[in-house]
């Protein structure tokens, strides 16, 4: 048989290609810029149209683009439809993702048994290959869509009144005009600091460490990330957005009548500590960052993973490019500044990095940032911590090398 000819089943590859089609359409237009908005579900239909096309005409090769468009539709309808119904969010995101999951389910069925149907013993080979090609799909996919699509995250039960700080609520707009909440305790030694939680937190999660500097009399900006908390806009758990939301933290302080503008510092933590060290290479007002557990938001901070695993490594570098890709066209934020060169473009202001003895690849990573500017990026390892673990795991000395970081930076040094 001619595999070019056209093949007259429609059936059900076809309508799973038009809801697969239909409802991602319509979930890439949910936000972002109109024009962003509309090229997107353009994108989409297009390649709906195409596949279609395909079906009709090329019966083998219409096999793989169902298995990888199905791949796509199981992961992307899989993360949304189940994660915005749990957040008890029901709308276009969460019905939108049920569809594609059910087209998904369709399309992966009728391509895997499109390539394998006549290959008699060729499926030994051609099963595991599918099963490869599926899992480089999955776990480049997953991953963009899920930093891309978070549910509204509310603050938790912890405030700065049950640590005894008498805190201001405050809401002021980040570099690109979105308006962010965060409390406020007032600076009693003309320095302050902005403090940045991680990915899928809030404020609250950092008042241990924010009660440690407001007691040594630093004014503590304690902010919710877009999208977390009581911040408006988007959220985006790699952080692309957080230097313009660090950017306008630091005006905030910089207005505030008992403090120095030229004694103000970040300290962040996970995600937040990756914004704060992309944030210090765009704003000449800040003077030292803090970063515990920040490892990296693009595919460029992964540069370290040639030299410790190898081919292995490179492999993964791949399916990191592919993924940061993907994130890049499933949102309106640029990608950022990566980690190393933020650093050297930074210096010689400084940034303490704070990395988890438990983790070898924040080790990894912190060389890797300290390698960009070896004269003003110092390391503390936490023997024995977990993933930002640093203030649980030895209290005293986060507070005695923190604390004498920004105290030598912020306090000890001459204004300019």
């Amino acid at each position: 048989m001619d595999l070019s000819e056209p093949t007259a089943r429609p059936g059900a590859s076809i309508l799973a290609l038009g809801a697969w089609t239909v409802s991602l359409a319509a979930i890439v237009a949910v936000d972002g810029t109109p024009g962003w908005r509309v090229a997107r579900a353009l994108v989409v239909i297009a390649i709906g149209v195409g596949a279609v096309w395909i079906e009709r005409r090329h019966r083998r090769s219409s096999g793989f683009v169902a298995l990888a468009l199905g791949s796509v539709g199981i992961v992307v309808g899989g993360v949304l439809g189940i994660r915005f119904l749990a957040a008890g969010s029901i709308g276009v995101r969460s019905i939108g993702g049920l569809v594609l999951v059910a087209a998904g389910l369709v399309l992966v069925v009728a391509g895997g048994h499109e390539l394998t149907r006549d290959l008699g013993r060729g499926r030994l080979v051609a099963i595991p290959s599918l099963v490869l090609l599926v899992a480089v799909v999955v776990w480049t996919t997953f991953p963009a869509v899920l930093a891309t699509n978070v549910p509204p995250i509310d603050r938790g039960s912890d405030t700065p009144a049950a640590r005894g700080l008498v805190a201001e609520d405050v809401r002021f707009s980040a570099a690109d005009g979105i308006e962010l909440a965060a409390w406020y305790v007032p600076s009693r030694n003309g320095a302050a600091v902005v403090v940045r939680h991680g990915a899928g937190s809030t404020a609250d999660d950092q008042l241990a460490q924010a009660s440690v500097l407001v007691a040594h009399g630093y004014g503590v900006l304690i902010t919710d990330a877009r999208g977390h908390g009581e911040s408006d806009g988007r959220a985006m758990d790699f952080g692309w957005y957080g230097d313009d939301d660090v950017v306008g933290a630091v005006s905030f302080l910089a207005d505030r009548p008992e403090v120095d503008a030229d004694r103000i510092g970040v300290v962040g933590f996970s995600m937040g500590g990756e914004e704060a060290i992309g944030a210090i290479a765009a704003d000449p007002r800040i003077r030292a960052v803090v970063a515990e557990g920040a490892t990296g938001r693009t595919d460029a901070d992964q540069a370290w993973f040639d030299d410790v695993y190898g081919a292995r490594g490179r492999f993964q570098q791949a399916l990191e490019w592919i993924e940061f890709t993907l994130t890049d066209l499933l949102t309106d934020a640029s990608r950022p500044t990566p980690l190393a060169d933020a650093a050297a473009a930074a210096a010689p202001r400084p940034i303490l990095l704070v990395v988890a003895g438990g983790v070898a690849d924040e080790g990894h990573a912190a060389e890797h940032i300290h390698d960009g500017a070896p004269g003003s990026v110092t390391i503390w390892e936490v023997p024995g911590a977990g993933h930002i673990e640093g203030f649980a795991t030895a209290p005293d000395e986060w507070e005695s090398r923190v604390v004498g970081f920004l105290d030598d930076v912020l306090l000890s040094e001459p204004r300019r």
